[in-house]
């Protein structure tokens, strides 16, 4: 692991790697709006667990409609390691100037309660937003770390928050925004 912050009894790390093959009880994707796969992270995780994601996310939109920017939906997770999936939706970056941290943060904290509510223990999230929808990395990394460090206090059992990023550049804006938490 490449760093990591203890907050109460829980603990926020950073991994470079895959986030398809983390065994923890839940990960992220960082999914669109009509949770109906793509690329990216959304593609790799859709891909890895198999068909029954995508029949549940159908079911959720029949159900609910779209998911829209700073929500998420919880499904199981099919043939991954994780149990469950917990689908965020981040903003698009220069959309809407004035919500677009507001969102990141709450698409955040929502996947935590989600999993928290799941009996979930571990989370692993990636970047969120910072892919196709264009967030830069050293925005995003301090309000996602910074949401995900205030929402542990209401999810006490919740042990681990591992943040999987894909690639070094991800890897050291997330180090920085991490070490100025501290």
């Amino acid at each position: 692991m490449a760093a990591m912050l203890r907050i109460g009894t829980g603990v926020i790390e950073l991994a470079q790697g895959d986030i398809t093959k983390q065994e923890l009880d839940a990960i992220v994707n960082a999914a669109n709006s009509g949770l109906m796969g793509g690329g990216g992270v959304d593609g790799a995780i859709h891909r890895a667990g198999g068909p029954s994601i995508l029949e549940e996310c159908k079911a959720i939109v029949t159900r609910q409609g779209r998911c829209p920017a700073g929500e998420a939906v919880i499904t199981g997770g099919g043939k991954l390691k994780a149990r469950y999936v917990v689908h965020a939706v981040g903003p698009r970056y220069g959309r809407d100037r004035a919500k677009e941290a507001a969102l990141l943060a709450s698409a955040h904290r929502i996947s935590l309660r989600l999993a928290a509510e799941a009996g979930c223990e571990s989370i692993a999230f990636p970047a969120i937003s910072t892919g196709a929808y264009g967030y830069p990395l050293e925005q995003a990394a301090p309000i996602a770390l910074g949401a995900v460090r205030d929402a542990l206090a209401n999810h006490p059992k919740m042990k681990l928050v591992r943040f999987v990023l894909f690639d070094d550049d991800a890897l050291r804006e997330f180090e920085k925004a991490l070490k100025n938490l501290q």
